[in-house]
């Protein structure tokens, strides 16, 4: 089976559809052995270093993976980047089958319906064929579900199993079978465990790209915090139960205004009942602009962090939050 990877979230239903294998290439990335490396080699071959991190790493494991047969380069509803990363992989890689897939801007459903068509006629499927095969994986969406109520309702699935759980939909860990073995794991350790009490902890969402830090979620809960929610994590596992493949990604809403996504955390926020937000912003990445409008319409307190490679949450972090659920701890 060919294998094509991609930048971001793409309707990953569309190449399984189609017999493909999907390979998140940021999964790929930060889930290696030394995801340094992939770092040093895009600086190796002329990456700035004030060039974001995932970036870089994108462009090291596609020029280090072999067995690609195509990428799918999200031109649109991501990183500003991604336009001069095609550039550079067709200059390096020529021989490397490249498709382009955008989402649109402003959001619309029906221009999003083209171009998941467009996606379609790339692989040589449909959209009837792909609907069938979100019918298929539906089973898998529903654990996902349940791991995610049980990180917030019960407490008996920690916010690092979460964020693994959601973050790894986006390509089902380039398997579903095994994918869902992944998940029935969490579930069994989840039901072993004891309800924790709702109170007894800050509870604290995550917004915000995933982290680069390698132990960011236990230092939090050695602190006294407990994240429960993970915003971007869950938006990527696409677990609303929307009835079609356009209704779904058309919720999904990281591509489109970031209004749309702190309305989201709100909803979220409310339901969960956090205590406060931990933004994690990638150092270079334009993204940072959109802190302003969090902090102001959140509703909540925001602690801003920010990371530039992979690595262990530095001792400044660390210092920041504790502060940070020392001072919900104190105003509860």
């Amino acid at each position: 089976m060919k294998k094509v990877g991609f930048t971001t979230t793409i309707p990953v239903e569309i190449p399984l559809a189609a017999g493909w294998i999907p390979v998140d290439l940021n999964n790929r990335f930060i889930t290696s052995d030394d995801p340094l490396f992939h770092i040093r080699r895009a600086e190796r071959d002329g990456l700035p270093r004030n060039c974001c991190a995932w970036i870089k790493g994108i462009y090291g494991v596609v020029m280090e993976s072999p067995d690609l047969d195509a990428v799918v380069m999200v031109t649109q509803g991501d990183c500003s980047n991604t336009h001069a990363l095609s550039s550079l992989l067709r200059h390096r890689c020529p021989e490397l089958r490249q498709i382009l897939f955008g989402y649109p801007y402003p959001r619309n459903p029906e221009e999003l319906d083209r171009a998941m068509d467009d996606l379609c006629q790339s692989f040589g499927t449909t959209l009837g064929e792909a609907e069938k095969t979100m019918r298929d994986l539906e089973p898998l969406r529903h654990k996902l579900r349940i791991i995610d109520d049980l990180t917030w309702r019960e407490g008996t699935v920690t916010g690092e199993e979460n964020h693994l759980a959601l973050v790894s939909a986006t390509d089902f860990n380039s398997d579903p079978t095994k994918f869902e073995s992944f998940l029935d794991e969490i579930l069994a350790r989840a039901s072993s465990r004891d309800i924790f009490a709702a109170d007894s902890v800050v509870r604290l969402g995550i917004a915000g790209v995933p982290p680069l830090f390698t132990d960011f979620y236990q230092k939090i809960d050695s602190l006294g915090g407990r994240v429960v929610y993970n915003e971007l994590s869950r938006q990527f596992a696409m677990i609303g139960g929307q009835d079609n493949l356009v209704e779904r990604y058309f919720a999904y809403t990281y591509p489109y205004s970031f209004h749309g996504r702190v309305r989201d955390i709100r909803a979220e926020a409310g339901r969960r009942k956090l205590h406060g937000v931990i933004s994690y912003v990638q150092s270079f990445c334009f993204r940072q602009l959109e802190q302003t409008i969090l902090k102001d319409l959140v509703g909540l307190p925001v602690l801003t962090v920010e990371a530039s490679d992979p690595g262990p949450v530095d001792s400044r972090t660390v210092m920041r939050l504790e502060a940070f659920i020392d001072m919900i701890q104190e105003s509860r």
